[in-house]
C-alpha cells in the first residue's frame, strides 16, 4: 500500500488533502507537511529510512505555489535523488502543467480536488510502484456527453460544446482546448481526443495539433512549408499530414 506524503501551505486544503488520502484502500498513511521546507526534512528521513523502512514515502502530493521554495523547486530537487518519491502535483493553476511533465510527474490534480480525480492519481501512483492489487474506490460512471466535453477551473464545472473548439494543443497527458472565448486544459491524450472526435470533422495536422476543419479559415503554402490559419492563430501543418487535410478542405461543403 501506498506511503503518501501531502504538502500544502492552506491548513484547511491539506487536512482535506490528507483526510481523502486515507480514506483510499489503496493508501497506507498518509501525512501532511505545510510548506516545502518541512517536505523535505520528511523526504530525507524517508530516504535515509530506505524504501522498505519505516519512515519511507512512495509519493508526494505536491502542492505549486507555496511561500520560499515552491512545488516546482522541491520536485526539481527530487530529481536528484538516487530513488525519489513519485510526484503528484495537486494546484489551483492550470499553466505549469507542461512543467510538472517535464518533471515526470504522475499526475497533475486541478484544485479543487474531487475525490474521483485524486482516486485516479492514486491508481497512477499505485500503478508505477506496483501496488494497485487493491481495489479502487467505486464512484458512479456517467457515461460522456458527445456534444460537450467537461472542464473545470476554480471550483466551477463548465460543459463546453465541442463545436465551439477550434483546435486542441497537446500537453503532456494533457490537452488544451481552443475557442474564440479563450482554452481550458483537461486530462485527456491528444490521441484519444482525435479518436473520438474524428467524425465530427476533427483532423490532425501536426504531432501536437488537432483543428476542427470547419474553423480553418486559410491553407497558406509557403516554400514548401503548409500552415493553416485558425482565427488569428497560424498553426504549422507537418508533411505526413499536409496531403490528408488539403483533400479533406477540398471536399468540405
Amino acid at each position: 500500500m501506498l506511503r503518501a506524503l501531502a504538502v500544502d501551505d492552506e491548513r484547511p486544503t491539506l487536512e482535506e488533502l490528507v483526510y481523502l488520502l486515507n480514506a483510499d484502500p489503496r493508501v497506507g498513511t498518509a501525512e501532511g507537511a505545510s510548506d516545502a521546507t518541512e517536505a523535505l526534512r520528511r523526504i530525507n528521513r524517508a530516504l535515509e529510512s530506505g524504501p522498505d523502512g519505516p519512515d519511507a514515502i512512495d509519493v508526494v502530493f505536491l502542492d505549486i505555489q507555496m511561500p520560499g521554495l515552491d512545488g516546482l523547486d522541491l520536485a526539481r530537487l527530487l530529481t536528484g535523488f538516487a530513488r525519489p518519491p513519485l510526484v503528484v502535483f495537486v494546484t489551483a493553476h492550470e499553466d505549469f502543467a507542461v512543467q510538472a511533465f517535464d518533471l515526470k510527474a504522475v499526475d497533475y490534480v486541478l484544485k479543487p480536488v474531487r475525490r474521483e480525480r485524486l482516486a485516479e492519481a492514486v491508481r497512477r501512483a499505485a500503478e508505477r510502484r506496483g501496488t494497485a492489487a487493491v481495489p479502487a474506490p467505486r464512484f458512479p460512471v456517467h457515461e460522456p456527453d458527445p456534444d460537450h466535453i467537461t472542464v473545470e477551473l476554480g471550483g466551477v464545472t463548465r460543459f463546453v460544446p465541442v463545436d465551439e473548439i477550434t483546435h486542441v494543443e497537446a500537453q503532456g497527458d494533457y490537452a488544451r482546448l481552443h475557442t474564440d472565448r479563450g482554452s481550458h486544459l483537461v486530462r485527456i491524450p491528444l490521441s484519444t481526443l482525435e479518436e473520438r472526435w474524428r467524425a465530427r470533422g476533427f483532423v490532425r495536422i501536426h504531432r501536437r495539433h488537432l483543428v476542427a476543419l470547419r474553423h480553418i479559415g486559410e491553407l497558406r503554402l509557403d516554400a514548401g512549408s503548409v500552415s493553416v490559419l485558425v482565427g488569428t492563430e497560424e498553426l504549422q501543418v507537418s508533411r505526413r499530414h499536409a496531403r490528408e487535410l488539403r483533400d479533406l478542405l477540398m471536399r468540405r461543403p
